[in-house]
């Protein structure tokens, strides 16, 4: 049986490790490292997930239904252990997409206030 789980707004602000694991995720399947990775690129590496405190976030991530452990590719070309790979469920991209949008009613504030970065609009 599932747990119901509550509105994604619930989980409001989110972290700013579980914010990022969600938008290097998106759409797509990763193992860790790949997370790490991802979001590096996707930030033009002015910003970076910790990876000491990455796999602890990931399995919080999993028990709050924000993202899915999935089954690996079937051929594996680390030469080590088999990695785990993740996705973020329908419910995490939601609580990302409302985290987006607490952030952007932020940013408002800030213009009004004259404190938003210069090209900001």
């Amino acid at each position: 049986m599932r747990k119901k789980l509550p509105r994604p707004e619930g989980h409001l602000p989110l972290h700013p490790q579980v914010f990022h694991v969600l938008l290097a995720l998106g759409d797509g399947t990763c193992h860790g490292y790949g997370i790490i990775q991802a979001f590096e690129a996707l930030t033009q590496g002015r910003e970076t997930l910790l990876p000491g405190s990455l796999y602890g976030t990931l399995s919080r991530m999993v028990n709050a239904g924000l993202i899915e452990e999935v089954d690996s590719p079937p051929v594996q070309t680390s030469g080590g252990p088999p990695r785990r790979y993740y996705r973020a469920t329908a419910y995490g991209r939601e609580a990302a997409r409302a985290e987006s949008e607490r952030m952007e009613r932020l940013l408002a504030v800030a213009r009004a206030r004259k404190l938003a970065p210069k090209g900001v609009r």
